[in-house]
């Protein structure tokens, strides 16, 4: 038996029919639906349904309706069923196809796309699949492909290439890797034989293909494309505008952007935004300024930006004119586009050192997204409060890479660099991927804490992930070999950088000046000026430090000179102190003191801390005592002023002035921070405080350091009882220096340590002169190279001799 059909004139109704609700459908859903809701797909597969019960799939009476009915399904999530329909089709034609690449395109699925455009006979393709396989290969960034499709397009006869042609395949062309003119110029000249040339959207997507190539002949060929334009919108403008930008000519792109006849409010936020990216942000809040007298439209894009601007420079007080205008205008924002407007207020305030209000701005948004948690992460970091951090850090709901690398600089910048470390380790037990800033930030940690065993493991970790090449890491590796002591792999590192930048010559510079290589820093500095780096105020500093351990004073003087007559900087009051504390310790106090009276300013606190240090040196009494009286004025608070001016008399023999300003100190609260050394053995750090019982292995220290003093009396050894700032017996005095921290530190190395092995021992204060002689002494007696960090410099001790030549 037979299946039922209806009759030819009930099949022609309900077709008609279906081809209404169908187009009714499509129009309720006219433009495509971004979510679909579930009533649409319900009604399409009802339809459907109807059209399979009626047979009229795929009938040729009335192909019309299942290319509708594939059409409509590729706007839902259901590709499924509209892929099953066009597979099913005998003779699949392009219309089908070119919904199916478009939606499969769209979903990410490239290879599906290709399939259905490769199941379509070449025969039966037209212009518009062609442009929907090559608008795919362009929206996943593959030129060739796209290329081979145009191709496929001029060489099949009876097709030629369209406007749309062009933009699907400039647009692909665009995103090729090596990128170059000609390929533009070829291109440009298909464009210009079809005569798609005076067609807007493909002139503007030449323009974009000509700025993305990195010659300066494109950017004239984007600009030939711009004159000879019949017509502009705000894309053309716009991309010209950001296409100068990108190449660093704001110069043009402001020209470009004075040529623009409207008032296209998004070529207005190109230009602000372009000036934010190129570091000219009063530039920006000066057209920001001009926008609003000119009544331009202001947006979300439009706040971002100027707020940006005033952040990043500074100003504060337009900042908060800014944020008073958006608050009486109003604008009714969605959260989506006020979201990164608040993120930029955050970090107005947060920089603007008002911490308080960003996080009522930031307590007040009603979306947040991590870039909003980061920022004022970041803001309670860079004003100190790190406690606030660690909370915010602890209740965020989501974070990213930077959230990690912000905080674990947070803990270093903070003294906290055991927290630093813990918390990098952390990061990637939780399957984390450090990004080079945070290797950056755990090296400088290792650094800090003289962790160097810890700092090769994270180098080694650096070479696998493939960060060796970065500058941020490269410089924290370069800081932290001369922090522990290894300047040779600081200069290896130094070697093997691919991009040194002035961060890294200024790096190695100090490395070498605070390792006693005082000459090879100064070549060095003098080899960095004639590759063409201009120093800067750091690089000053460090060569003036450079000359300051060496004790050269001529040569100090003529860096000091050469700031201002060679390279237009004023030196600041960290140069001086530096040039004064240099011409102190080498016995020229009457200069430093001539020097001060040249100084464009009023003596700081480290000015006369490098006098009184100086007068400590040279036995000056009498001025030691006026600087220390302008610091105790300046900042009554710090142990350093007492310490140095008691230790002064004591030196000299006067204990009763010493005792007079220990009382003063203890009068007025101020604490002495007690001195301690550390070592690292076996990936633990040690720490020893002066007269330590509390380690479990002191007492084998001490007695291990009696047969060790025995060898180096017999070498000439004498305990330097004048460092003992106490008027007490001398053999108590014999013993408080055993005591001392840096030899415990550098006995427990030498016990439990390979032998042969370097000990490098770091000491949170300034070495004392009887231990300095005390390592001379125990290198030599050892056999092995000690190297102590104190809080000015290393020594490195070897067969009897310091680096430092004794000038220290």
């Amino acid at each position: 038996m037979r299946p039922w059909r209806p009759p030819p004139t009930a099949v022609a109704s309900l077709a008609h029919q279906c081809s209404l609700l169908l187009r009714r459908l499509a129009e309720r859903h006219s433009p495509a639906p971004t979510c679909p809701s579930s009533s649409f797909l319900r009604a399409l597969r009802c339809l459907h349904a109807r059209l399979l019960t009626a047979d009229l799939l795929h009938a040729p009476s009335h192909p019309h309706l299942t290319l509708r009915l594939i059409h409509l399904y590729t706007l839902s999530p259901d590709l499924a069923t509209p892929a099953a329909l066009f597979r099913s089709d005998p003779d699949p034609g392009p219309v089908a196809a070119t919904s199916l690449v478009a939606a499969h395109a769209a979903a990410g699925r490239l290879r599906d796309a290709a399939a259905f455009f490769d199941a379509v006979p070449p025969a039966r393709r037209d212009t518009v699949l062609h442009n929907a396989m090559m608008s795919a290969f362009a929206r996943a960034s593959l030129a060739a492909p796209a290329v081979s499709v145009f191709h496929a397009l001029l060489g099949s006869g009876s097709l030629r290439p369209d406007d749309y042609s062009f933009t699907a395949l400039i647009s692909a062309v665009g995103q090729m890797h090596n990128l170059a003119a000609p390929h533009c110029t070829q291109l440009h000249c298909s464009v210009l034989k079809s005569g798609a040339a005076a067609v807007l959207s493909v002139s503007n997507a030449l323009i974009a293909l000509y700025m993305k190539c990195d010659t300066p002949e494109a950017s004239w060929d984007a600009r030939k494309v711009l004159d000879e334009m019949p017509d502009k919108d705000d894309l053309t403008w716009t991309t010209m505008v950001v296409g100068y930008v990108r190449r660093g000519d704001v110069n043009a792109a402001r020209s470009v952007f004075e040529e623009v006849d409207g008032k296209f409010d998004v070529v207005w936020n190109a230009m602000i935004s372009g000036y934010v990216q190129s570091g000219m942000c009063a530039d920006a809040f000066e057209l920001f300024r001009r926008m609003v007298s000119e009544k331009v439209p202001l947006d979300e894009f439009t706040f971002t930006s100027v707020l940006s601007a005033c952040a990043n420079a500074g100003f504060f007080v337009h900042g908060k004119s800014v944020h008073g205008q958006i608050i009486r205008l109003q604008p009714n924002f969605v959260p989506e586009a006020a979201l990164p407007v608040n993120n930029a207020l955050v970090t107005l305030y947060s920089k603007g050192g008002k911490i308080v209000i960003a996080k009522r701005i930031f307590d007040t948004m009603n979306l947040k997204d991590v870039v909003s948690w980061n920022t004022i992460l970041s803001g309670y970091i860079d004003s100190g409060c790190l406690d606030k951090a660690v909370e915010v850090f602890k209740v965020m709901p989501y974070k990213n890479d930077l959230s990690w690398m912000v905080m674990v600089s947070g803990y270093v910048h903070g003294g906290l660099s055991e927290d630093a470390l813990k918390l990098f380790n952390q990061m990637r037990a939780e399957d984390v991927k450090p990004c080079d800033y945070t290797y950056a930030g755990a090296i400088a940690a290792c650094g800090e804490l003289g962790a160097l065993k810890h700092g090769r493991q994270l180098h080694a970790h650096l070479v696998q992930c493939g960060f060796e090449a970065s500058n941020s890491a490269g410089n924290a590796l370069l800081t932290m070999y001369a922090k522990c002591g290894a300047v040779n792999d600081a200069r290896l590192v130094f070697l093997v950088m691919p991009n040194l930048d002035s961060v890294s010559w200024n790096a190695m510079i100090s490395a070498l000046g605070q390792h006693g290589h005082g000459r090879e820093a100064l070549e060095l500095f003098d080899q960095m000026v004639a590759e063409g780096i201009d120093p800067d105020r750091i690089s000053f500093l460090t060569i003036l430090t450079a000359c300051n351990h060496a004790g050269l004073v001529d040569e100090g003087f003529h860096y000091f000179e050469s700031m201002k007559r060679d390279f237009g900087i004023s030196p600041g009051e960290d140069h001086y102190a530096r040039l004064i504390d240099l011409l102190g310790r080498s016995g020229r106090i009457g200069e430093a003191r001539d020097l001060i009276k040249t100084m464009p300013f009023e003596p700081t606190p480290s000015i006369w801390e490098a006098i009184l240090s100086g007068c400590r040196t040279n036995g000056d009494m009498e001025f030691g005592a006026y600087a220390a009286d302008q610091l105790f004025r300046m900042i009554p608070q710090h142990d350093g002023t007492y310490i140095l001016l008691s230790n002064t008399y004591s030196a000299a023999g006067r204990w009763v002035d010493a005792a007079r300003v220990r009382k003063l100190m203890r009068d007025r609260g101020v604490k002495k921070e007690p001195g301690c050394s550390w070592i690292e053995v076996g990936s633990k750090i040690h720490v020893f405080l002066v007269g330590d019982t509390k380690h479990p292995e002191a007492q084998e220290v001490y007695q291990f350091l009696e047969v060790i003093g025995a060898r180096m009396r017999k070498l000439g050894y004498v305990p330097d009882t004048k460092f003992v700032l106490h008027d007490m017996e001398p053999h108590e005095k014999e013993y408080i220096l055993f005591a001392h921290s840096e030899k415990l530190a550098v006995g427990f190395g030498l016990l439990k340590l390979p032998p042969g092995a370097t000990v490098t021992v770091l000491k949170n204060l300034r070495i004392c002169g009887d231990c300095h002689t005390a390592m001379m002494f125990m290198s030599k007696a050892v056999g092995r190279e000690i190297v102590v960090r104190d809080v000015r410099r290393f020594h490195h001790f070897k067969d009897g001799e310091c680096s430092c030549g004794n000038y220290w």
